[in-house]
């Protein structure tokens, strides 16, 4: 094994790292898995094969996997993948909530079954830029602005007066729940206590005016100086559920007075801004999530997802007069110390600080939480649907019966 991983070519690098390249035949590949590759068409699909040797058995002691053949199907969109599993070319897709009742309506005719998994791992928040470092002498955001989003009680005008329930009837057509924490509500690390901001729009105008805001005659919110509250929001344009929760927070936020203007950008323009030029305002997004809390790159202040206080990448211009507060210092502390305790119910002690914490100065509103849907042909046998594995995560215990599709 040494000899394997030391041996090198005549420019010093290791021979194993070119063995296998996207022009190695798939025959040649070595797997311990339950299937291995059997062919792959560029944009089409991914077919997998049984592995005869996998080392596991089922209780009768015959080998698995039972699926001779498995094939994922590279579909361009949800539209089409809709169509597809309707007309009976997929067997499984995720359900969204547009889809859902159309899905549902057809569920015994199509013999297939939609699965609830409960809350998805992940998370969907809206941020407000706090950086207040320069580059080349130019603020990344207006002095102004920051002044405001830096403002503790102005994010939780803000968290209040976002009303979730409607975000969730309207846009997830109440398949959703609110999501209060940066931990995925699955997880065993989820801190229950943690309350969140529950729709208020009249606590919100009254931290508005405690800090020394104030609104004209046509309802417009002022700062302490005069100034017209007013900002941009982005977020990824074709994500139809970020999308409609952008037009309907610019609506919210309209009822207390701040002028907000949103703007779906192209994906690439949108992570070129949140990671190299930091140039933004306001933005909502979302990250996966799992059974683990420990999510240093966004927690860390150096980290390349602490983008409400982004530091400059490696390549980028610097910054000067970046200020990192107190409290992002305690919560990277917490995970720092949380990454190295291994009493299960003492890291969740700390990690329920840090949930704790991020509640209180909310460098992320997180906003609602989809529930995890797949729809799955009846053909299948042995589906344990869950959030965090999906319908296939047994793969190798599937088998397909002998039910009749119509």
């Amino acid at each position: 094994m040494r000899q394997t991983i030391q041996e090198t070519d005549g420019e010093g690098t290791p021979k194993f790292l070119s063995t296998w390249g996207t022009d190695t035949p798939p025959e040649n590949l070595i797997v311990n898995g339950p299937y291995k590759l059997k062919e792959y068409v560029t944009s089409q699909r991914v077919v997998f094969e049984k592995n005869p040797y996998y080392w596991k058995k089922d209780q009768q002691g015959n080998q698995l996997p039972n699926l001779e053949n498995v094939v994922w199907a590279i579909v361009e969109s949800t539209d089409t993948s809709l169509l597809q599993f309707r007309s009976g070319s997929l067997d499984s897709i995720s359900v969204t909530p547009e889809y859902f009742s159309l899905l549902k309506n057809e569920e015994d005719r199509g013999n297939f079954t939609i699965y609830n998994g409960g809350a998805a791992y992940g998370t969907v928040f809206i941020s407000l830029n706090q950086n207040r470092g320069k580059r080349e002498g130019k603020p990344l955001v207006d002095p102004i602005k920051a002044e405001w989003f830096n403002n503790v009680n102005f994010r939780k005008a803000v968290a209040y007066g976002i009303d979730r329930p409607r975000i969730i009837n309207n846009i997830y057509r109440g398949l959703g729940s609110p999501q209060n924490t940066q931990v995925s509500v699955q997880s065993p690390y989820y801190n229950q206590a943690v309350e969140g901001y529950d729709y208020n729009p009249e606590k919100a105008k009254e931290l508005l005016l405690k800090e020394g805001f104030t609104y004209n005659s046509e309802g417009q919110l002022l700062d302490s100086k005069g100034n017209e509250v007013e900002f941009n929001l982005i977020t990824n344009a074709g994500n139809k559920i970020r999308e409609a929760m952008g037009a309907q927070i610019k609506e919210d936020l309209g009822q207390l007075g701040m002028q907000v203007n949103f703007s779906p950008l192209a994906f690439n323009v949108l992570v070129d801004k949140l990671s190299n030029s930091l140039d933004w305002e306001a933005h909502i997004i979302g990250f996966t999530g799992g059974n683990e809390p420990h999510s240093p790159n966004l927690w860390y202040t150096d980290g390349n997802l602490h983008m409400f206080n982004q530091k400059p990448r490696p390549g980028t211009k610097p910054l000067t007069g970046r200020v990192v507060s107190d409290w992002e210092k305690k919560i990277e502390q917490l995970y720092i110390t949380g990454s190295q305790e291994v009493d299960m119910d003492k890291r969740k002690e700390i990690y329920n600080e840090a949930q704790e914490l991020v509640s209180e100065y909310l460098p992320f509103v997180y906003l609602v939480n989809p529930y995890s849907l797949a729809a799955v042909k009846n053909r299948f046998d042995g589906i344990e649907y869950s959030a965090l594995g999906g319908a296939f995560w047994n793969m190798e215990k599937l088998s397909v019966n002998d039910v009749s599709q119509e």
